[in-house]
């Protein structure tokens, strides 16, 4: 019995050492508390998988990477996570405005956010790859490789600072998108010769349609951080905890595994990150001081106010000439005709120009490809052409029927009588309405930066996200415009005072 009893005890005492030796099991997240406010974080749905898509099996829900930290930052500090959409660009003054509470999407960490928000911990380092088509593999690997050449990437980025660099530095010709998607098709269908992304959104673009290739080596890192309001620094502080513990048990890791974006990198960025030893992005410092931004974007702003007002000019001579047809055939056409003159006009009145604008230069590409600024103007004329006709047609019939009578009385032939009659009468008429549509066309070529046109309202986002505010760039934006529109409105005025006396 005592040999017995002490094997008994021996083999206790070696469990109760093993049991004291081996790592604490992770710690529970806290239960989530009844009277807690739901954790508002903001994304933007429409960058998509791996940060935030809508879910194929419900749409009212989004999943992703970003999707399942925000979950478990919101676990650990007792909170149900609640999302919130904004556009990718805002969502840095939507968290200043007190929208919601945190921000995450892919946000790019840069020494402007310490200034002016208290930021996470990094939690996932990005590569900045070029990609390019396979025939330029072998000869294209950087940016000083690319001259004279177009390069897409998205606006206010990090990769677009890097492409504006180069551009001053090799000649490369920035292009710039609202989205991540197209640059790599227009990569694949030849509209742009490289695409300067992260390797996150490179791989998922490679695995979605193919056709080009990613090259191995990184220009620069950089990190994804979550964005809080500067007077949340206590709350940063809990959300850094949990970002920690997280690493810690490998919940990160298995989530970036389950995105397909984790490798030996993450492994060892983690580590470095628990070390207390926080890596900064490779990006190069940029001066926030608002007269030096000012002075900076100036020059950008009028340039791109140039092609805002070349691009109206010209698709408004194109909707003039166009309507004009329009109206002259739905008053003198045969009943055939005027159907068919009407149905354009209701289809384009009653569909988004934004729409038109992707059919035109997405949708059509396979047919013809046109030129961004091409299609920007062709698709703002012919969407104005259909208001424009509505004008004149209107100008026309308001014309007395006694005196178009007097005319054929006269002898006059019906072209002479629009020319000589009807015409100039109907010109007064519709010059005010003429003169407010191009000021609304002015406006709506703030549209066509979706087809990557750089024109004045895109050049202003910019700036603002840069800048960190909208409330400078606003202001330059609106005088700018309001530079253009009050000019033109001014000697509209002053025509119809003029034709009056007459």
């Amino acid at each position: 019995m005592i040999p017995t009893a002490t094997r008994m005890l021996s083999m206790a005492a070696l469990l109760m050492a093993t049991w004291a030796c081996a790592e604490p099991p992770a710690a529970e997240p806290p239960a989530v508390r009844a009277d807690a406010p739901p954790l508002r974080w903001g994304g933007d749905a429409e960058g998509g998988a791996p940060f935030v898509e809508a879910d194929v099996v419900d749409p009212t829900r989004v999943r992703g990477f970003d999707v399942e930290i925000a979950t478990m930052l919101a676990q650990g500090l007792g909170r149900e996570p609640q999302f919130v959409q904004v556009a990718w660009a805002s969502i840095e003054q939507s968290v200043a405005r007190g929208d919601f509470t945190i921000g995450m999407s892919g946000l790019e960490d840069r020494p402007a956010l310490h200034e002016r928000f208290a930021v996470s911990l990094p939690y996932y380092e990005f590569r900045e790859v070029l990609a390019v088509r396979a025939a330029d593999s072998a000869r294209v690997h950087t940016l000083a490789d690319l001259r004279g050449r177009r390069v897409a990437t998205l606006g206010a980025t990090m990769a677009w600072d890097m492409v504006l660099a180069a551009k001053s530095a090799h000649g490369v010709l920035p292009v710039s998108y609202d989205d991540d998607v197209h640059p790599y098709s227009d990569l694949v269908s030849g509209r742009v010769d490289a695409v300067l992304l992260d390797h996150v959104l490179a791989e998922r673009s490679l695995r979605r349609i193919g056709g080009f290739v990613i090259q191995p080596d990184a220009l620069a890192r950089g990190h994804y951080v979550a964005v809080l309001a500067a007077g949340d620094s206590a709350l940063r502080d809990a959300v850094n905890a949990t970002l920690r513990a997280r690493m810690r048990d490998g919940s990160l890791e298995r989530v970036f595994r389950s995105w397909n974006v984790w490798d030996a990198q993450q492994a060892a960025f983690q580590q470095q990150v628990l070390r207390d030893s926080v890596p900064r992005s490779e990006t190069r410092t940029v001066d926030r001081n608002t007269a030096t931004s000012i002075t900076t974007y100036l020059p950008a702003l009028l340039r791109a106010a140039v092609i805002t007002l070349l691009l109206s000019v010209l698709a408004m001579v194109l909707a003039i000439t166009i309507g004009i047809g329009l109206a002259a055939g739905r008053v003198y056409g045969a009943r055939p005709l005027r159907i068919l003159l009407t149905a354009y006009v209701e289809i384009i009145r009653g569909t988004p120009v934004l729409l038109q604008l992707f059919v035109l230069y997405y949708g059509l590409s396979d047919v013809v490809r046109l030129p961004a600024f091409a299609a920007a103007v062709i698709g703002l004329g012919l969407n104005y052409a259909a208001y424009e006709s509505e004008i004149y047609r209107a100008a026309l019939e308001a014309i007395p029927t006694l005196q178009l009578e007097a005319a054929r009385t006269l002898g006059l032939s019906e072209g002479q009588i629009l020319r000589l009659v009807r015409g100039p009468q109907a010109l007064r008429l519709a010059l005010a309405p003429m003169t407010n549509d191009f000021v609304a066309l002015l406006k709506d070529s703030s549209l066509v930066s979706v087809i990557t046109v750089v024109e004045l309202t895109k050049q202003t986002a910019i700036y603002a996200t840069n800048a960190g505010s909208w409330a400078i760039p606003g202001a330059l934006c609106a005088i700018v415009y309001l530079s253009m529109s009050l000019p033109l409105s001014r000697m509209a005025r002053r025509l119809e005072q003029r034709w009056k006396i007459v």
